[in-house]
């Protein structure tokens, strides 16, 4: 048997019927020379069957049966038995591309990279949506330094990544993954991606971007997160995460450009998390960041992803705004705090006074306020983000954060 050298982890947890697609989408793989190790975390369902009969079917495959302990922890034991150069992480209810393996292989080999970086494509209800990085190329250490890391995080507009967050579009090597990996808190179960990924690009020497979507990500109905039951968690878990990641990120870079990347991308998390109206109090509004729109404005929420559905339930409990809709080009049966999505024809300009885009991405928030406007959506009617630093600072100060972005739970 030739070397092998790929080590793919799945770490897997209640995704019964999506894992055998995921499962024969490697099997299936052009490059033959990796071995998949599926870690079962201690999934209460039919996973851990499903794994071992795969085992008894292909000598590739390793099992790992752990208790449950959470992504990371899942991760952090299959880097544990790898054995190959590279490291590529799978999703159990995702799938790859059959050439997933031998592209990111070769740029990697072609290019002598610690980290291969490339598109993906994003399924939802049955739509496939191709994702590209917006630059490619091979960058040497010095330029990672100079001009990938000071924007990796915040490019400069609210809030886009210059380097996606996610582990599953790219490639590392096993020896320096080693050395980020098991210092990342376990407690971290939002944003563990980019603990990862931020931390080991700043010990990369050499970076390669290719624009070649390979990875189909599922974004799942049930799989997005629910509103938050208990903010001080939830804040001290992304307290750890910007903590981890300023503490990575000091020896690469001017401590003023990594507290304003660190900055906006906590602010963008306690948005996304919070549904945008963020309480100090139970149902008690302290911050409203859409600009324009304010209390018991007639209110109309394009999407029903994970933001768009936290707008709703916190909305729910504080009744700020009075939506008299919710939209989407992904129009499907979902019903939060009394709203069904409806499609985007179903909007008329006098029935509301604001429509939010309820997503944090300036590229993707343009692209729909463009669609919207060849619906006939009046634009000035479209609400922005607040994002004025002195705003953003005065609320983290408020909920407790202190400079090194550590959440005090007192």
């Amino acid at each position: 048997m030739d070397t092998i050298q790929i080590s793919v982890i799945v770490p897997i947890y209640k995704i019964e019927a999506y894992l055998p697609k995921c499962i024969e989408s490697l099997l299936e793989q052009s490059f033959k020379n990796f071995e998949l190790i599926l870690v079962n975390d201690g999934s209460p369902d039919s996973c851990p069957k499903i794994c071992d009969d795969y085992a008894k079917k292909d000598a590739r495959i390793k099992v790992i049966h752990k208790e449950n302990g959470g992504l990371l922890s899942a991760r952090k034991a299959g880097l544990t038995a790898a054995k190959a150069k590279y490291v590529s992480y799978v999703d159990g209810d995702d799938w790859v591309d059959k050439y997933y393996l031998d592209i990111l292989f070769k740029l990697a080999e072609a290019n002598s990279s610690d980290l291969v970086v490339t598109g993906h494509f994003r399924e939802f209800d049955s739509k496939i949506e191709t994702i590209k990085p917006e630059f490619t190329g091979v960058f040497d250490e010095n330029e990672i330094r100079s001009s990938i890391l000071p924007k990796a995080i915040y490019n400069g507009r609210f809030c886009e990544h210059e380097v996606s967050t996610y582990v599953w579009n790219k490639l590392f090597r096993r020896d320096l993954l080693k050395e980020v990996l098991y210092d990342v808190p376990n407690e971290i179960i939002m944003g563990e991606d980019a603990a990862i990924t931020y931390a080991y690009l700043a010990l990369s020497k050499k970076l390669t971007i290719s624009k070649i979507p390979l990875y189909y990500y599922r974004q799942r109905h049930d799989s997005i997160v629910k509103s938050i039951e208990n903010p001080k968690m939830e804040y001290y878990r992304l307290g750890l995460l910007m903590n981890f990641l300023k503490v990575n990120l000091s020896k690469v870079l001017d401590g003023k450009n990594l507290d304003r990347q660190i900055m906006f991308y906590l602010y963008s998390q306690i948005l996304v998390r919070s549904g945008g109206l963020v309480c100090d109090h139970p149902e008690k509004v302290f911050f409203n960041p859409f600009l324009r729109a304010e209390q018991n404005s007639k209110i109309v929420v394009y999407s029903s992803g994970s933001f768009g559905q936290h707008i709703l339930s916190t909305n729910a409990k504080t009744n700020f705004f009075k939506i008299v809709g919710w939209i989407d080009v992904d129009f499907h049966k979902l019903k939060v705090g009394g709203n069904f999505v409806k499609p985007l024809s179903s909007v008329v300009n006098k029935e509301f006074d604001f429509l939010i885009i309820a997503t944090i991405n300036p590229s993707i928030y343009e692209s729909i306020k463009a669609e919207l406007g060849l619906m006939g959506i009046d634009a000035s009617k479209i609400v922005q983000i607040n994002t004025d630093e002195q705003e953003i600072t005065k609320l983290l100060t408020h909920l407790g954060f202190d400079d090194d972005f550590n959440y005090q739970l007192n």
